[in-house]
């Protein structure tokens, strides 16, 4: 489950103009689909209307804008608070700066990657909260306002157990922490009822004991507040209330002075000459610099109590309008009107109390402390803030974080503890334990040792790190604009270093300053004028970072030298004291978010391109298809494209090359955003034939290039996108075919005695059921990770059901007749092809004949394309021509692998009427290679399951060329019969091409989607499995294989389960062990492994009995319709080496009996019912001669 958001708001400080680029993080969120399944109509960033705000304006102000657009969304022409009764908004707050990410808390990237993520993209704070909130804190709350801060790392369990029943008010989340930790943290005080009492705010031992539960932890405020719609709609009212007004932009456009508010006295010391300038609030950042430490969280808090009292010296100061201390706190039941309303420093703060007090005082205050949660304040502390980065989170966060995210890099070089973040590390970069590098483009040799943090480096960076002693130090990259003139500067710090102590009591790069100063030359006079007060010189206000040089250009060396100044330190300090330099107080309103946002864009996109050269030419089973989606939401889609084009140009492997293919037609298809039509549809538009013809001649670097050309045709809307995507698919398949085509080395043919003429040869096949493993024999999947299927022959209705037979004719021509039955019966289509341009539509499937034209072309009986006629080159080769016929007693779309065994039929038949002799693996090699000239894609378990008896399992391994390995499964004496009587096929009545499926899978392996590799792995163990179970005679467990090869099937080929189909086996299900539809599902045939032998006639009964609704083209049937044809069922009988099947229910009289049916509802009209089929001996792979000759192969 998850939240379903009406409006996501997320509040950011005024005067940088970061308002634009945070609405496109926003918008690209929802793109991604990271704001759940319906994101939200309203997704707004929201400047805060004044530099100092606090959390508590901020939160009115969003919640005023919210109210604003959804009121207009409503229809209505004025702001109305009743479009908050059913509302479900969020408000986030952007935080403060924060002196190690220039983006600020919210957007601090952590070490995690996403794979079930639907785009790839970096985790920041502001997706993990998102996560939480969204997926499990605020599940099942009524509708309301949630307000969250973003300045902490939050886990929450799964289920967090917050009761909802009868909830009023508003309540506040506590997650439990130990009172040692709340000592420099708030903690919430509260009643047996779980109502708060009082917020305490670095409170005495005593007090913090006080709010300590039976466990001996304490709930801690984490800066998050539900308000009902009732307490959200009062909220709001106080907008239009002096002097609140002026926390609104309604407030700021109607004139309205901002609130002045006393600072608490522990914001004085010897920061006090620049308090004026920091912003405190949990809700905004300040256009100047901010103060740092946990206290930023409590505007206006007193160790103790709210509203002490500053020095008269001190009142001039302005803080803001807290959401705790302001807002939360006016309804805490200990709290009395009096206390809280005198507790303001001035007239203005008091009327604003007292206007909270009146309009929230009446709602109940509750708390809801989350068991097994987990809180981490997001301090000023380097130490800290590289803890938080390199350790592992609590088992209950949804996120894992691990080593490398979202970087190229060699994970050799990183030490256990270590972590690197969206970085392209080129060559021997190695990282020390306890060291972060994020954001950086560095190439080695380099080393940096232990307690480091790197952020923000280019590549141009690296010659100045190398030889430098990188250890415990803090060195970062900023993007920076002074009014319109873009710069970069480097800040250097420690990392034990204090912002705030004075120089006296503080180090600089882990050194006490005095050392510092002797080491480098520098003097205090460098870094603060001489007015600055001894207890305001702190690292904070050391103009320390060059920035301009009227000569030279600045780089990182001019900060690096400060490490080690031994060598030429005098020109070094020189060119630094003529740079004009600025603090870190200095750089924070100066900060670009939107550059470096956009660089960090940019640097992933530059490590993914890195990436998809790694996977595709490493043959890693890794999904591009997230990246794909980041790439076309963010406009990275042409850089990704022309990386995809390199890799399939100079690649020199067809199955690279295919993937590579395979892959732009996913950009392709996500460009068109869902819009365009299907992706599955015809590829031979003769705009791309150019490029085919090169794939097809094997020139792959001219196709791609051709591809590449005519794509661009292509680009300017949905439907030429999904067109184009559909041409690259064709491509793929080309080169598909290419690679399966190498499995021809493994086909060998023999020369034996040229039948004479009008001497029939004749092949019947078995059919087949695949017991497990199916899919895993499909190229590309066959050959890049490997498959294993165990398929069993089987008799149908007591008869091989599948069958051809060939002789050669004086005349030089092809008769190819293609029958409904067995022969003599009536034939069904007949052609004569006496020219080689009657064979070209051999590779169209539904051509008439195509089989047996692409047949005589792979079996080289006729040359093609060639110089010669077909008439010379048979009267050549042969002396004469050749006269085909081919049979199937299954219905089309059977499941049982028709086709595939049929293709083996005409080419063993084939070969020994040309004179040819071919192994059994000769022929499940050459019926692959067929299918691929034919473009039906097919694997090889339908040919290894109808050529081979008896039951087996085929194996084929990761790799090119292509060889299929068949391995006999023994079975305990006797098993072979009991598996008959246990094995029932029942016919759906549904029929699919299993070639509709296969583009589906096809295309979802090539995205390396992680369900489907995994599920590929389990397709293969579970083919194992089932082998072992045949071995050892073991019916349930075949059966739970059966079942698990069902589930794994649908997985593979999500909708291969008709509702009817579905409706049938929960019927089955208590009367069977297992259960599966043959094939690739959609229809067919349903086999089924019975509890008890010989149950036909039961089933038969079991399923007339059910009321099924059947859907068909023409309209649905009856239930009586469908009992007449849905019930009936057939034995399926082990096809043991030349053995007899038992005698089964016969099922042409079913097929026969169904057609009659449906001709008597008017939805088959034209349909002639089949006509029952007479039977034929012999056993398969024997080639039967007119002298009823049987020559083994």
């Amino acid at each position: 489950m998850a939240a379903e958001w009406s409006a996501l708001l997320l509040t950011c400080r005024r005067g940088q103009g970061a308002v634009s680029a945070l609405q496109r993080e926003l918008e690209v969120r929802r793109l991604r689909g990271a704001l759940g399944p319906r994101p939200p109509a309203l997704l707004l960033a929201v400047e805060d209307p004044w530099a100092r705000l606090g959390s508590g304006g901020a939160t009115l102000n969003a919640l005023l804008v919210a109210a604003e657009h959804l009121s207009a969304r409503a229809g209505c022409t004025v702001v109305t608070a009743d479009v908050l009764r059913d509302a479900r908004i969020l408000i986030l707050h952007m935080g403060r700066d924060f002196s190690f990410d220039d983006c600020g808390r919210a957007f601090t990237c952590l070490p995690a990657e996403e794979p079930g993520a639907p785009a790839e993209a970096l985790v920041c704070n502001l997706d993990s909260l998102l996560g939480t909130m969204t997926h499990r804190l605020c599940v099942g709350s009524p509708p309301g306002v949630w307000v969250c801060s973003t300045d902490m790392l939050l886990t929450v369990p799964s289920a967090p157990g917050i009761s909802w029943d009868g909830f009023q008010g508003v309540r506040v989340i506590a997650v439990p922490g130990s009172p040692v930790y709340a000592r420099n943290h708030g903690v919430y005080l509260t009643d047996e009822q779980g109502l708060v009492r009082d917020i305490i705010y670095k409170g005495t031992e005593a007090q913090i004991q006080q709010c300590a539960g039976p466990d001996g932890t304490v709930p801690l405020v984490c800066g998050i507040v539900f308000f009902s719609s009732d307490a959200a709609e009062q909220l709001l009212a106080t907008h239009v209330i002096p002097p609140l007004d002026a926390c609104t932009y309604m407030g700021l456009d109607s004139g309205a002075p901002p609130i002045q508010v006393t600072v608490p006295p522990w914001g004085m010391g010897p920061l006090a000459t620049w308090v004026p300038l920091l912003c405190i609030s949990v809700g905004s950042i300040c256009t100047h610099s901010t103060r740092f430490g946990w206290e930023e969280w409590w505007e206006g808090a007193s160790s103790s109590r709210v509203g002490v009292r500053v020095a008269a010296s001190d009142k001039s100061l302005l803080s803001q309008l807290s959401l705790f201390f302001d807002i939360v706190l006016s309804m805490a039941g200990g709290m009395t009107e009096e206390d809280f309303v005198k507790g303001g420093s001035d007239a203005s703060v008091r009327s604003a109390r007292s206007v909270l007090w009146t309009a929230l005082r009446g709602f109940p205050l509750s708390m809801a402390c989350i068991p097994d949660a987990s809180y981490d304040y997001m301090t000023t502390s380097a130490s800290d803030h590289i803890r938080s980065l390199t350790l592992l989170p609590g088992s209950a966060s949804h996120l894992r974080f691990c080593k490398t995210a979202h970087s190229h890099v060699d994970p050799c070089l990183l030490e256990d503890g270590s972590s690197v973040t969206n970085c392209l590390l080129e060559g021997a970069v190695g990282l020390a334990a306890g060291s972060v590098i994020q954001h950086c483009h560095l190439q080695g040799p380099l080393e940096i040792g232990p307690g480091c943090l790197l952020s923000g480096l280019d590549a141009d960076s690296s010659p100045a790190l190398r030889g430098c002693p990188l250890c415990d130090i803090v060195l970062q990259g900023h993007h920076v604009r002074l009014r319109d003139l873009p710069c970069r500067v480097f800040t250097l710090t420690g990392r034990l270093d204090d912002w705030q102590s004075p120089v006296e009591e503080a180090t600089y790069l882990n050194v006490p300053w005095p050392e510092f100063f002797q080491r480098t030359g520098i003097r205090e006079g460098d870094l603060w004028d001489a007015e600055t007060p001894r207890r305001s010189r702190c690292l904070l206000s050391a103009r320390l970072f060059p920035v301009l040089h009227a000569c030279q250009a600045l780089g990182l060396q001019d900060v690096l030298w400060l490490l080690a100044p031994a060598g030429g330190a005098g020109e070094r300090l020189a060119r630094w004291r003529t740079a004009w330099r600025m603090s870190w107080q200095e750089l924070l309103p100066c900060l670009d978010t939107a550059a470096e946002l956009g660089t960090r864009q940019a640097l992933f996109f530059l490590q993914g391109q890195r990436k998809v050269r790694r996977v595709l030419l490493g043959h890693q089973d890794s999904s591009l298809l997230p990246l794909a989606r980041s790439a076309v939401h963010e406009g990275y889609h042409e850089a990704v494209l022309g990386t995809l084009d390199e890799v399939a140009s100079t690649a020199g492997d067809a199955g690279v090359a295919a993937r590579a293919l395979a892959c732009i037609a996913e950009v392709l298809g996500c460009m068109a955003r869902g819009e365009g039509g299907l992706r599955s549809g015809p590829a031979a538009n003769r705009e791309w034939a150019s490029a085919f013809g090169c794939l097809e001649r094997g020139d792959i670097a001219s196709g791609v290039r051709e591809l590449a050309a005519e794509r661009q045709k292509w680009m300017s809307r949905p439907a030429l996108l999904v067109r184009a995507a559909r041409h690259y698919e064709g491509a793929e398949q080309i080169l598909v075919r290419q690679a399966v085509m190498s499995s021809c080395q493994f086909v060998t043919v023999g020369q034996s005695e040229l039948p004479p003429l009008g001497h029939w040869v004749q092949v019947a096949c078995p059919a087949r059921l695949d017991l497990s493993g199916g899919w895993s024999d499909t190229p590309p999947i066959t050959y890049e990770h490997g498959g294993a299927v165990v398929d069993v022959a089987v008799l149908v209705d007591g008869c091989r059901p599948i069958g051809a037979r060939v002789r050669r004719i004086p005349t030089p021509e092809l008769r190819l007749v293609s029958l409904s039955g067995a022969p003599p019966s009536q034939a069904v289509t007949e052609l004569v092809c006496q020219e080689l341009e009657h064979l070209q539509d051999y590779c169209q499937p539904h051509a008439p004949g195509a089989l047996l034209k692409a047949a005589f072309i792979c079996t080289q009986v006729v040359q093609f394309p060639s110089q010669k006629p077909l008439r010379v080159q048979l009267m050549e080769s042969f002396g004469s021509g050749f006269e085909v016929h081919t049979w199937s007693k299954l219905p089309h779309g059977s499941g049982l692998g028709t086709s595939s065994i049929l293709a083996g039929a005409v080419m063993a038949s084939l070969y020994r009427a040309a004179g040819k002799a071919a192994s059994t693996e000769s022929l499940i090699h050459a019926v692959l290679h067929l299918e691929q000239r034919l473009t039906t894609g097919g694997g090889w378990q339908d040919q290894v399951g109808g050529l081979v008896p008896g039951i087996k399992i085929g194996r084929s391994k990761a790799q090119l060329p292509l060889r299929v390995e068949v391995e006999p499964i023994p079975v305990p004496d006797g098993f072979t019969q009991t598996l008959s009587d246990h094995l029932l096929l029942v016919y759906t009545g549904k029929t699919r091409l299993a070639r509709n499926l296969l583009q589906d899978v096809v295309r979802n392996w090539y995205a390396r989607l992680p369900s489907i590799v995994q599920n590929t792995d389990a397709l293969v163990s579970n083919a194992e499995e089932c082998a072992q179970a045949l071995r050892q005679g073991d019916l349930p467990l075949i059966g739970k294989c059966l079942d698990r090869y069902w589930q794994q099937k649908k997985v593979m080929a999500p909708g291969c389960e008709p509702l009817a189909v579905g409706h049938m086996m929960d019927t089955l299900r208590p009367h069977v062990h297992g259960q599966c539809l043959a094939g690739a599902g959609g229809g067919g045939f349903l086999y089924v492994l019975t509890k008890a032998p010989r149950q036909r006639e039961a089933l038969q009964q079991i399923l007339a009995g059910t009321e099924v609704r059947c859907e068909l083209p023409g309209g649905s049937l009856s239930r009586a319709v469908c009992r007449s044809f849905m019930g009936w069922a057939t034995s399926a009988s082990t096809a043991s080496r030349w053995t007899q099947a038992v005698s089964p229910w016969r099922l042409w009289d079913v097929i026969r009996r169904m057609v009659l049916t449906l001709e008597r509802t008017g939805l088959c009209e034209g349909l002639q019912p089949w006509p029952v089929p007479g039977r034929y001996t012999g056993n398969p792979h024997c080639f039967k001669g007119s002298s009823s000759r049987c020559l083994r192969s």
